[in-house]
């Protein structure tokens, strides 16, 4: 009887040695994707559209058969827009869940929040927003709008097409407008603007009473010279201010609006007719007539089951950062951080605006620039767009610090930020 039971127990301890070797060659089965991306918090208004996106593009390439023939498991956290938190989830996805790849963050900070943790765990992150420019990590994609591709063109405009004289650099208190700001208020002292027709606000995050704010810009554009906001106001705060500038009767032939944090999402949310006019500069618009667009809509409505739901910038950010991580894991023939980070430099895949975007070595990537205004639908009218695509910058050329820098991550010199003028490389 005794010896039955040790059999038993034995063939029980083989069957759950089985089990978990089943379990574990189950997971191995799948290459996992991270997405690091508020789904709760002031930031949620922009970020959870991301994520849904995320989890369309991974559906479509499993619909497809994966990747090096495993399917892609998506692994999906709330940062909660909670600064700190970003960094410690980035850890859970990459240590915990053991994620090959991350997609996410929107805020700067949000992002330099987690820059350590790739660094330190060597892992990679698809960035899809417009930033400040001014950094540039071998772990980091940046397939959003550098400042040379958002932020000069759109002042440029203003000046050419609009005549602005005057500039409300108005932004959320943190480092993308600070940084976008400092550039841009270079930027015009340069071509001459004198220091008295620039006015800079800044608000906190989730800011939401912005009556004195608004009679203020209204005061400072009746000087007699044309003035526009240019907005780096960023997140739910949005909604408030916009409400505000039509409560106050600021129409966009008086004082036009240009954002880099506004698109479709947001306007989702507003009363749009008395926006009609105002401006935002991005890289991609739901209203552009492409056929590759045409069919990220139609795909993007039928995965999120609801006809109104809306595209925008960022979604396209992640849609080509998303199709260069694939393709450069083709080519690497494994999902391992360093060979997929050398495969990255020069891949070229379709945007949605028409063309081929392309990943340079200093881990930007090219991009059309277009400035839209908003329609009575929540959509934007394309009223100019580069001619080509734009190279991002990493390094702006507009400050002191930086315009003697370059950065390439391609060996032997494997440097963010080379300093051409002393010919050594000040670190990553």
């Amino acid at each position: 009887m005794k010896n039955r039971i040790r059999s038993l127990m034995g063939a029980a301890a083989i069957s759950g040695m089985m089990l978990v070797g089943t379990v574990a060659q189950a997971a191995e089965e799948t290459i996992k994707v991270g997405i690091l991306h508020s789904l709760s918090g002031t930031m949620a208004i922009s970020e959870t559209t991301l994520k849904d996106a995320m989890l369309m593009l991974i559906d479509e390439q499993n619909k497809k058969g994966g990747v090096l023939g495993k399917k892609l498991e998506a692994v999906v956290v709330d940062p909660a827009s909670d600064w700190p938190l970003f960094a410690e989830k980035a850890r859970e996805l990459i240590s915990v869940n053991k994620v090959d790849v991350v997609f996410g963050c929107w805020t700067s900070v949000s992002r330099k929040s987690v820059l350590p943790v790739f660094e330190e765990l060597n892992s990679i992150l698809f960035y899809p927003v417009q930033y400040e420019g001014e950094e540039s990590q071998r772990n980091v994609f940046y397939t959003g709008a550098a400042p040379n591709q958002q932020a000069i063109p759109a002042v440029d405009y203003l000046a050419d097409a609009e005549g602005v004289e005057r500039w409300v650099l108005a932004g959320t208190d943190y480092v993308y407008p600070r940084t976008t700001n400092k550039i841009l208020e270079t930027y015009l002292l340069d071509k001459g603007v004198a220091p008295e027709d620039i006015m800079i606000n800044y608000t906190p995050f989730g800011h939401s009473d912005w009556q004195t704010i608004v009679s203020d810009i209204k005061t400072f554009g009746s000087a007699g010279k044309k003035t526009a906001v240019v907005s780096t106001i960023n997140g739910d705060a949005n909604v408030p201010f916009y409400k505000e500038l039509a409560n106050q009767g600021i129409k966009a032939e008086d004082i036009p609006v240009v954002a880099f944090s506004v698109g479709e999402e947001e306007l989702a949310g507003l009363d749009t007719g008395p926006l009609v006019g105002h401006l935002a500069a991005w890289n991609y618009f739901m209203a552009i007539d492409t056929p590759e667009n045409a069919d990220f809509i139609a795909k993007w409505k039928a995965f999120i089951g609801d006809d109104k739901r809306v595209t925008n910038d960022p979604m396209e950010a992640h849609y080509i950062g998303f199709n260069m991580w694939i393709k450069a894991v083709e080519a690497a023939g494994s999902t391992s951080a360093d060979t997929v980070i050398d495969n990255l430099v020069g891949v070229s895949v379709p945007n949605l605006t028409g063309g081929y975007s392309a990943m340079m070595p200093n881990h930007h990537i090219t991009k059309p620039v277009l400035i839209g205004e908003i329609q009575s639908d929540g959509q934007f009218d394309t009223v100019w767009r580069t001619p080509g695509l734009v190279p991002g910058d990493a390094w702006s050329d507009f400050l002191p610090g930086s315009k003697d820098l370059i950065s390439d991550w391609r060996k032997p010199m494997s440097c963010g930020n080379f300093n051409t003028a002393e010919g050594k490389c000040g670190g990553a």
